[in-house]
């Protein structure tokens, strides 16, 4: 049996009460039902309605459900940008969605900020040009956050007309996002929502929709099946275009009412004790040290921190006590740590994993 806490950054620890309905879904054979019964569309409004209530969406904001974030990136580029897209990035993830808008042929631009540090939005140039702006409120590589007051102060220095992008894949729900002053955001289920991988989320609101509508309406290619007008037109009947991963869907819908009687003001308030705990070890630690150095661009759900032994070593000796943290991300696999701070882990299992570190590395 494994024992394990999984303080990676995804997949990560599953929330607690997961296993319980895991058992439920097996019982009522929620993997058999057909994608088109109603079974499966009382389960696909069930969790919208969950969400919606937990996100605090406006009514002006759809719910899409795709395979994973990954996935979102290329339609996002394929549904809302003709020719130009414009991305702020600070580590891998941000990158890499840079990276897909010119493979699939557009004209994208960047600004790149040092990887673990946040982005000087006064200093930055928006081109007037730019159909498409994207921004990591939170890059899981490095563990720099945008605070969401940036992020409105970023669509104040964009064309009106342009879409304003949010990955929040690792910190949403903790994020209060104002959704009068973005268009899109988007998140993965196997972070904080502490759940198995496989579904992505894509939150979107109508001049998104209006945007996909209009480069179809001109004879371009926005897609296939997961086209948004595809995708939407199914939604609104509670179903996806093709069969979806079921399973997830009903999970999440479980996990979020969860997360609702909980109420999310507790749930950002512990997601901040918990990071308090990690910093503040760190700024004192006598092998660790914070890599992000500007306290209002640290992550409070993804900390990164430098280690003066490998990330192998601290791995190792963290094993027999059942505690996993994640190694760094790419070329910092083995001088950083990356520690997940989500719902699914309680303020004393933070608490144990920082004594742990304490009494292992001082």
């Amino acid at each position: 049996m494994n024992n394990k806490i999984y303080f990676t950054p995804g997949p990560s620890e599953l929330y607690p009460t997961v296993p319980q309905h895991m058992q439920s879904a097996m019982a009522n054979k929620i993997g058999s039902i057909s994608h088109r019964s109603q079974q499966f569309k009382d389960i696909y409004a069930h969790t919208e309605k969950e969400l919606r209530q937990l996100l605090q969406l406006p009514d002006n904001f759809e719910i899409l459900f795709l395979s994973s974030a990954n996935e979102i990136w290329e339609r996002a580029i394929q549904n809302t940008v003709e020719s130009e897209s414009f991305h702020l990035v600070n580590g891998s993830f941000s990158k890499r969605f840079y990276e897909i808008s010119l493979e699939l042929g557009r004209k994208a631009t960047k600004y790149e900020a040092p990887f673990g540090e946040g982005f000087p939005i006064d200093q930055i140039e928006v081109p007037a040009t730019a159909e498409l702006v994207a921004v990591v409120q939170n890059e899981t590589s490095s563990g720099a956050a945008t605070p969401v007051e940036a992020i409105n102060q970023l669509r104040s220095k964009i064309n009106p007309e342009a879409l304003l992008f949010v990955d929040a894949v690792s910190s949403m729900p903790h994020p209060a996002f104002d959704y009068s002053q973005i268009d899109s955001v988007y998140f993965s289920v196997q972070k904080c929502f502490g759940l198995p991988a496989g579904l992505g989320v894509w939150v979107l609101n109508d001049r998104c929709i209006a945007k996909a509508e209009a480069l179809k309406a001109k004879g371009l290619s926005i897609g296939s099946f997961h086209s948004i007008p595809s995708l939407l037109s199914k939604a609104k009947g509670y179903q996806n275009p093709e069969t979806p991963n079921v399973l997830n869907i009903y999970l999440l819908g479980q996990v979020a009412e969860e997360m609702n009687k909980k109420g999310i003001e507790v749930i950002r308030q512990e997601t901040e004790t918990k990071a308090k705990l990690v910093y503040e070890y760190a700024a004192n630690s006598q092998t660790f040290d914070i890599a992000v150095k500007e306290p209002a661009h640290r992550s409070a759900t993804t900390i990164i921190l430098n280690t003066k032994v490998s990330s192998a070593e601290v791995i190792k000796k963290l094993a027999p006590f059942d505690m996993v943290v994640g190694s760094g991300y790419g070329s910092y696999k083995d001088a950083q740590i990356r520690i997940a701070n989500f719902p699914a882990h309680s303020v004393s299992q933070m608490q144990a994993l920082v004594y742990k570190l304490q009494e292992l590395f001082g």
